[in-house]
């Protein structure tokens, strides 16, 4: 897939980088990336893609934007307030790069549906705001042979992981599922709701605009991918560090137990 005068010229300071360079582009161009959630990781990570030249991007979203979501979804302005965020960030996508394709999903993601949505898609990029829609999506990713970038916010904190559960490391060993890095939901109440605990708008886009990186990596090839390793951000300390994380044998996906259907 070649680019012509105009995507050279948007790229440019892409095409200079060795480490992407046309051959990157071009994988970027042809690239389809689901963004689960258009929320305040999706926010900031889908212009990015579109930014970068992500070829097809679909956005699985099924709220509204409201008042409460623009300290932090810089998507989205006050005449989208009411709006179907899936909508109204298709709108933001096609005024910054009009030759990015979007694929509309106003729906919640489920384990009933979840399959069916990664499937056609190369990588998926998970900011979704709730453990049952995270062990969802990246069970089918597992299924699905999909390498998933996945990101939680907290009130002064944020992580960022890469699962390819579906391939083997170098020693190897199956890589982590994210089974393996949570493998039971926290009880219920124990994690305060965005609403009751509150997030910093900035670092919101600190963890969508690493996602985007990560994504970036995933299709062009470049650098160490966060698989096996969850980047922790603290913004009250400004500190990055990496935790190291393991393949576990219980896990039910894939485990000494056999793979899950």
């Amino acid at each position: 897939m070649t680019l012509n005068e105009a995507e050279i010229e948007r790229y440019a300071r892409h095409l200079v980088l060795p480490e992407i360079g046309g051959p990157g582009q071009a994988k970027l161009k042809r690239a389809r990336v689901l963004v689960i959630g258009a929320g305040g990781l999706g926010a900031p990570l889908i212009p990015y893609l579109a930014a970068a030249g992500v070829g097809t991007i679909g956005i699985v979203d099924d709220d509204h934007v409201s008042l409460s979501n623009l300290q932090r979804q810089i998507i989205f302005g006050a005449e989208d307030i009411g709006a179907r965020k899936v909508v109204a960030a298709a709108n933001f996508v096609t005024r910054l790069n009009p030759r990015v394709e979007i694929e509309e999903y106003v729906t919640r993601i489920d384990p009933h549906n979840a399959r069916a949505l990664v499937a056609f898609y190369d990588v998926v990029a998970d900011g979704s705001d709730n453990f049952a829609t995270r062990y969802a999506v990246s069970d089918a990713c597992f299924h699905e042979k999909k390498p998933l970038v996945t990101a939680a916010l907290g009130r002064f904190d944020g992580s960022l992981t890469t699962i390819r559960a579906h391939e083997t490391a170098p020693d190897g060993k199956p890589n982590p599922t994210y089974r393996c890095l949570f493998p039971d939901e926290p009880p219920p109440g124990t994690v305060a709701p965005c609403a009751e605990a509150g997030v910093l708008g900035a670092l919101a886009g600190v963890m969508g605009s690493l996602m985007a990186l990560e994504v970036i990596r995933a299709i062009t090839g470049f650098g160490d991918p966060l698989v096996g390793k969850l980047l922790l951000v603290d913004a009250m300390a400004m500190r990055f560090e990496t935790m190291k994380y393991g393949w576990d044998p219980d896990n039910p996906l894939n485990g000494t137990s056999g793979v899950a259907a």
